[in-house]
């Protein structure tokens, strides 16, 4: 049916946005694939250049440090100060310390650093990337047969694989600190007891199956960050479109699939 039709016709105009925005999604998803899949092949192909590596490492690891630790904390001095008004109505509040340890590692801790992660270190790799797209930075390294991908994509997704586990695990710590302060200093609950009700119930599956979403998630970020930067154009404009982008696909990325991992952690 013609687009005309379609205009024409408010009921059929509908159907056809929401085909516009799948398909706009989908070729999202081909092209972010496409990108994945390059960058393995060229990841274990050498030379390999660590320096590199440990550069991303300090720009999405370090360099979030403080605005990861911030969140971590006030995180989990709300979820103690939530949590204990919710379980006093059943003479609960014993188990503050556990649904903050428990809330922390397996949840808030890998998601609320992916997001912060995204906004923050995402937004810089697109940024950098797209600008070195617009001004034909990366066509010069292509030119002189250097791999665009290998050089500016690989190190950047190596860092966020391990870069996301290292801030989680300090948000963790941090976000049970916080809430640990809230129960004992605030609420006046027993410090031995909340203790040990913290770590009665917590496992280390509870904690290896954060650290694998937050290892997930860093890939996702950088990958997606650095296929924004790269499909950028359009001058200075592209390269704000290719920021907001990266910084909303990635986050998206994020909370997706931190429901499929969690379907197949605990399945």
């Amino acid at each position: 049916m013609s687009d005309a039709s379609a205009q024409g016709n408010p009921l059929l105009a509908v159907p056809g946005a929401v085909g516009r925005v799948v398909l706009e999604l989908l070729t999202e998803v081909g092209c972010i694939s496409r990108y994945l899949f390059q960058s393995l092949r060229e990841g274990v192909r050498p030379p390999y250049r660590p320096r590199d590596i440990f550069r991303q490492m300090e720009v999405l690891g370090v360099n979030s440090m403080p605005v990861v630790l911030i969140t971590a904390v006030f995180t989990g001095m709300v979820l103690a100060l939530q949590s204990y008004t919710g379980f006093k109505r059943f003479n609960a509040e014993s188990l503050v310390g556990t649904v903050v340890a428990l809330s922390m590692t397996r949840e808030l801790g890998p998601v609320l650093t992916g997001l912060i992660t995204s906004g923050r270190a995402g937004a810089s790799i697109a940024a950098e990337l797209g600008t070195m797209r617009v001004t034909e930075q990366i066509d010069a390294l292509t030119t002189m047969g250097v791999s665009a991908v290998k050089y500016l994509m690989v190190p950047r997704i190596i860092a966020g694989i391990i870069m996301l586990p290292v801030l989680t695990i300090f948000a963790d710590v941090v976000g049970i600190a916080g809430g640990y302060f809230v129960g004992v200093e605030i609420l006046d609950a027993n410090p031995t007891v909340y203790i040990k009700r913290t770590f009665d119930y917590l496992e280390t599956q509870d904690i290896i199956s954060g650290l694998i979403k937050a290892s997930v998630f860093g890939g996702l970020i950088a990958l997606i960050s650095s296929y924004k930067g790269f499909t950028a154009d359009g001058g200075a404009e592209g390269v704000g479109r290719a920021t907001t982008g990266a910084v909303v696909l990635s986050s998206m990325a994020v909370l997706i699939s931190n429901y499929f991992l969690t379907s197949i952690i605990t399945g």
